[in-house]
């Protein structure tokens, strides 16, 4: 009997021990998943959102050695009635708002600064799409219209064998995919613990293989369809997304401080949702796509392009919220008005026939509630008639 204690004494210390070796080896994934876990937490949301390297793996995208093109201030303006609640009820953590190329409002809150480098979310979506219309431009990708298993061969025989890039840059693949940012075993939320725990994104959009729609038969936003995107201009070039859009875009631009994208285990941009820049220097981009691609007198992004991607060439539903090349277009918007728009509250509103440009980044719980996305709008276009 005293023999045998001993051996269960053994076998149990040796699992002690195996539990302690394995949790070392695998502290970092351990962390990342209980950071990821606890990411939209309340209490932890807002400092969380600048500060995304904590929780993630990450690429920098280096701003480049030229000088910073500074954001001239403009005359200063006042809020029309109604934002400072709207600031709160939001959880807005920065507002910019431009008019003219110059400065006519910003101002941080709930404990954040001008350095802070804020999350993107979806709005990376929109800088992939400007990127996306450089290299067509330049021939790396011959046409919208082809297949995207013709760059990315790992999709052949997955849902997404028969979509177009058009049809990517439409949201309008047709693939399944659950989206609900609530349900902690929907798709989405199941990527982002791929990405935290070191896994590869092109292995899990080649997971893929049901569909509700033919290609480009119907709209349904889902985020996979943006990597697929990647996938193509990665097959395409052979360079990663990382030192593309620094060299063809973030450079350019003359940015004020470097950002850096969330990757996957394989070194893989998050492009999908992954950028982080201080607010100052999203204004930068949203200001170049309300001049047309043009900045600091150089054409960054094709203007062609520009118009193509922020027209409502999606298969939306009449009189629903339009969508062109991963750019949004609001309800009843006039001519030159659009938008990038992430999670959470962050928004790029560019209206061109106003030449105004807001930018607010947000960690509001809430956004998902009926009215929400729509009173944002709302309070955008009093702040751009109020100038």
């Amino acid at each position: 009997m005293r023999t045998l204690g001993k051996w269960l004494g053994r076998i149990l210390l040796s699992l002690v021990l195996a539990a302690v070796v394995i949790g070392i080896w695998k502290r970092e994934e351990i962390m990342r998943l209980w950071a990821v876990k606890s990411l939209f937490a309340e209490e932890k949301i807002v400092r969380n959102f600048s500060h995304m390297d904590d929780a993630f793996l990450t690429m920098p995208l280096p701003r480049g050695d030229g000088p910073v093109s500074p954001l001239p201030d403009g005359d200063p303006t006042q809020l029309p009635e109604g934002a400072t609640d709207w600031i709160k009820e939001r959880a807005i953590t920065s507002l910019l708002v431009m008019k003219d190329g110059t400065i006519r409002y910003e101002d941080y809150f709930l404990g954040t600064t001008p350095n802070d480098r804020r999350i993107s979310w979806s709005i990376a979506k929109s800088y992939l799409s400007a990127l996306f219309g450089v290299l067509l431009d330049e021939g790396a990708i011959e046409s919208l219209d082809d297949p995207v298993t013709q760059y990315a061969p790992q999709l052949v025989g997955t849902a997404y064998d028969g979509a177009s890039i058009r049809n990517v840059l439409n949201m309008a693949s047709g693939v399944i995919f659950d989206e609900d940012y609530h349900d902690p075993d929907s798709d989405i939320n199941r990527m982002g613990r791929i990405v935290a725990l070191g896994g590869t994104l092109d292995d899990f959009t080649a997971s893929f293989y049901d569909r509700f729609s033919d290609p480009g038969l119907a709209w349904k936003y889902v985020s996979i369809d943006t990597h697929v995107i990647g996938m193509v201009i990665r097959g395409a070039t052979g360079r990663s997304i990382s030192d593309l859009l620094a060299e063809k875009i973030l450079q350019p631009l003359r940015q004020e401080q470097d950002g850096y994208y969330l990757t996957d285990g394989a070194g893989v941009a998050f492009v999908l949702g992954g950028l982080n820049f201080t607010t100052r220097d999203y204004a930068r981009f949203a200001q170049m796509i309300l001049q047309n691609g043009e900045y600091n007198g150089q054409q960054v992004v094709p203007a062609d392009w520009v118009a193509a991607s922020t027209a409502a060439s999606a298969p939306t539903e009449p009189g629903k919220i339009g969508y062109g090349y991963q750019w949004w277009i609001p309800v009843g918007a006039h001519a030159g008005e659009f938008m990038g728009r992430g999670v959470y509250g962050q928004y790029l509103y560019i209206d061109q026939a106003k030449n105004v440009v807001i930018v607010t980044t947000a960690a509001d719980r809430a956004f998902r509630q009926a009215g929400v996305s729509a009173s944002n709008i709302e309070m955008f276009r009093q702040i751009a008639d109020n100038l």
